[in-house]
């Protein structure tokens, strides 16, 4: 089972695996740990990765990037609205009002979903992961952001699924950070003790997050999250823009924004001085050569200067500091550390910021760019049963209270109540009893709309069906479970009707409790869920014949002496089915096409990377080919089959690029064919003439060893006086014959031209090296027997023996009443 970690964000992904007791990150086939989240779309294929940003400038139609935020969000929410000026790609509206990106693939235009495109980059960040394990890649975490909203959530779940992977948790970016911190610390006090909170502050290229979690050994808790969904690296590479930009206007007459090529140039090339100023506060230029209509352009910027341009958003980075200080009720003394991780933390000015709010310095123990990943990658190992881990368990806070509200079709009026409060504990479920007697509606809904960086607070409906009342005309109770799960993703999971088979029923006791760590494993949850169900009792509030409470997983005891003066009643429970309606929710139908797309799609890519392979692999022989004919293969080929054979790689090489640009694999496959039929016999020629000498030389060395052995025979030498005159003889006339032989081809290769073919080859040699070798060795390395290894034994077929039996014979003399006496020194055998 692999474990994997994916940290997929807004401009760069990053991989981290468990393996050889550790967390490591991954490179890519470019050996570059960092993998471009963009996707490019062309005529044949796609390209994705590293591929697909050398495509930004060249294809800036058809390459997708910057397309994390769309997730979950209609065409006409204004931050869509907001970005669409910025982008070089179009964006189309879907017949559900959901976001689509419009590009030209195949040769066709296609309208693919967010959800599609941020499959096709999780497939080859699953393509890389397999290469560099070894083996099949289906088990994952990945990270969202912590103000990912419900459908966010489910949109970026469901673009795990098109891309063929199972995700065992969505987790907070700020959560993967915390955990990557926390488990390795051994120092970290006991549950007992007060804990240790430590803020981590995370800045990227488009968003802004801070998380206070307080640390215990072999657990963590956040207690708080605040962000600037708008407050990122990003917003200091376009303040450099617009500066670039005007300035241009000026000193060029360029008008920049009219070409998006230029544009995309200039982002990049201000990206690049954003990060040389991080590092140094002189005067540092910007130069692009022919930037627009030929035109080299020149300028040169500062630290202070950049500072001065961005005090905007340089001011916004106290307030979510602030308020997640606030929500965690701590005061500044109260923190322990304040991490820092993310590419934009890196600016000098915003280090400055955060430390001087929290009065201390800010530790950058936790690599800025992989901290996100590798807590990805050791969630997927707590998971996982195929590695055995620390443990360590992880409570999660719900961003936004929710609140559940519901009707039926007969009742005017509405009840609702709040399940989940800000920063409540997560994964969790709560269990909310209803007294109803047909079915009705559930709409859950985020709490506070103006804190919400979502313009839609609407969860989803959901609608509980079969409600029926009890057949003397009472209310029936319903119990509904209800729970943000270990994705952060809310649902109505279960609802039962309690059925009275006698008498009058105790009022129902209405539970809470938190999913365990392990959620992914159902039999787990499902055996945790049940015993807490079955501990733990409620206050209810009756509103409207409907009851909704909540409380801890360690409610009040019930007192016994209560409970044994109630006469006993039997409830039957059961299930009802539940009707969700997400929102923004891809249909299941739809799904699966996507699914079915993405693999037509990976097909495709592999059928066109063949041919590209193919056509390559043609380009590449000519060349070496006729590099070599100038150098070591210019003497095994005579002069006209050279001239023959230049002219034919010249043919080829214009053909490439003209008719043969885009033809099918085989023609390729031919035509390289046809090329090693006249380069192969060189090349042959080449090695056989390098090779041949080394090889004649051991031949030659082996016949010496093996004359030298017989001349020993015959000089009666004593090592080898045990060998037969049969033996000998065949040894001997093996040898005479792989001399004859070796002379008789030496003698005819030295006739032949070097640019001929040999008249015998270098595995010919080696054969028969190998002959002589099987025939000749066995015999000289062949041990001389001693007495003690060869005993005399007696026959067992005769009739009659002389002295002790076979056995004891071969074991050693036995004595009058029949004891074995084993001569000294003699091995012991036995003979049946």
């Amino acid at each position: 089972m692999s474990v994997v970690g994916i940290d997929v964000g807004f401009q760069n992904c990053y991989i981290a695996v468990a393996r050889s007791g550790g967390i490591e990150t991954i490179a890519n086939e470019y050996s570059d740990r960092c993998t471009p989240a963009c996707v490019s779309l062309a005529s044949k294929n796609r390209m994705i990765g590293n591929a697909a940003k050398s495509q930004v400038i060249t294809n800036f139609k058809n390459t997708v990037h910057g397309f994390k935020k769309f997730h979950g969000r209609a065409f006409d929410d204004p931050f869509v609205q907001a970005e669409k000026p910025k982008l070089p790609y179009g964006l189309h509206k879907l017949a559900n009002g959901n976001t689509g990106i419009k590009v030209r693939y195949l040769d066709e235009d296609k309208v693919f979903t967010v959800e599609q495109i941020t499959g096709m980059l999780l497939t080859k960040l699953k393509e890389t992961s397999e290469s560099a394990l070894k083996k099949p890649v289906v088990d994952c975490v990945i990270s969202v952001p912590s103000f990912f909203t419900d459908a966010e959530r489910r949109s970026v779940f469901d673009a795990t699924q098109i891309a063929g992977l199972n995700c065992l948790r969505l987790i907070n970016d700020t959560t993967a950070v915390a955990l990557a911190y926390g488990i390795y610390k051994q120092d970290l006090p006991t549950p007992e003790e007060r804990p240790r909170n430590v803020v981590f502050v995370d800045m990227g290229h488009s968003s802004f997050q801070v998380s206070i979690t307080a640390f215990n050994k072999g657990k963590l808790k956040v207690l708080a999250t605040a962000f600037d969904l708008y407050l990122g690296g990003r917003n200091f590479d376009e303040a450099l823009v617009d500066y670039f930009c005007e300035e241009f206007k000026g000193k060029y007459k360029l008008n920049v924004r009219d070409n998006p090529r230029a544009l995309l140039r200039l982002h990049q090339e201000c990206e690049k001085l954003k990060k040389l100023m991080s590092a140094n506060s002189s005067d540092l230029p910007l130069n692009i050569e022919c930037f627009m209509n030929d035109i080299d352009v020149s300028s040169r910027m500062n630290r202070g200067q950049f500072e001065d341009m961005c005090s905007q958003y340089l001011m916004r980075v106290e307030m979510p500091l602030k308020s997640a200080l606030e929500q965690s009720k701590l005061s500044r003394d109260d923190i322990y550390a304040v991490e820092i991780v993310g590419g934009a933390t890196r600016i000098p000015a915003i280090k400055e910021r955060i430390a001087k709010f929290f009065c201390k310095d800010v530790s950058t123990t936790l690599n800025a760019d992989e901290a996100v990943a590798r807590g990805c990658a050791l969630q997927c190992a707590i998971l996982s049963p195929a590695f055995k881990v620390r443990e360590f368990s992880i409570t999660d806070v719900v961003p936004f209270p929710i609140t559940l509200r519901w009707k039926t079709p007969t009742e005017d009026g509405l009840g609702e109540c709040e399940v989940f409060s800000k920063n409540h504990a997560a994964p969790f479920s709560k269990v909310i009893t209803f007294h109803k007697k047909e079915p009705f509606d559930l709409e859950a809904f985020y709490s506070s709309p103006q804190d919400l960086p979502y313009p839609d607070h609407r969860i989803g409906c959901f609608s509980v069906q079969n409600v029926a009342p009890q057949p003397d005309g009472d209310s029936s109770k319903v119990k509904v479970k209800v729970r943000v799960n270990v994705h952060g993703i809310f649902s109505v999971s279960s609802a039962s009707l309690i059925e009275k088979q006698k008498g009058e029923g105790e009022d129902m006791q209405i539970d809470s409790e938190p999913l365990v760590q392990n959620e992914g494993r159902a039999e787990d949850q499902t055996k945790m869920q049940v015993d807490q169900e079955g501990q733990s009792q409620g206050d209810q509030q009756n509103e409207e014949n409907s009851s909704c409470s909540k409380e801890g997983a360690s409610g009040e005891k019930q007192d016994p002496a209560a409970g044994a003066s109630k006469p006993k009643v039997k409830v039957k429970s059961v299930d009802l089915p539940i009707l969700a309606n997400n929102i923004r929710q891809l249909d299941s139908d739809v799904l699966n096409n996507f699914v079915d797309y993405e693999r037509q799609m990976i097909v495709q890519d592999k059928l066109v990377k063949e041919l590209n392979d193919a056509k390559n692999a043609v380009e590449e022989y000519v060349y070496d080919l006729r590099d070599k004919l100038c150098g070591i293969y210019e003497k095994y080929i005579t002069e006209e089959d050279g001239n023959r054979l230049t002219l034919m790689l010249e043919d080829t090489e214009n053909w490439l690029y003209e008719d043969g640009e885009d033809q099918p694999k085989q023609v390729y496959e031919e035509k390289l064919d046809a090329l090693k039929r006249l380069g192969q016999p060189i090349q042959d020629r080449h090695r056989e003439h390098e090779d041949r000498p080394r090889a004649f030389e051991e031949l030659g060395k082996k016949l010496q060893l093996y004359m030298k052995f017989v001349d020993f025979y015959k000089q009666k030498d004593e090592r080898y006086l045990h060998l037969s005159a049969e033996e000998m003889s065949t040894v001997e006339k093996c040898v005479n014959e792989s001399m004859g032989w070796m002379n008789s081809k030496m003698n005819a290769q030295s006739k032949l031209a070097i640019t001929q073919d040999p008249v015998v080859k270098v595995a010919d040699i080696i054969a028969k090296i190998q002959e002589l070798d099987n025939v000749c060795n066995p015999v000289m390395n062949r041990p001389k027997p001693t007495v003690e290894e060869a005993p005399e034994v007696n026959d067992q077929n005769s009739g009659a023996h002389n002295g002790p039996t076979a056995k004891q014979g071969a074991e050693g003399k036995g004595d009058a009443k029949g004891n074995q006496q084993t001569k000294p020194g003699a091995k012991e055998m036995e003979v049946d």
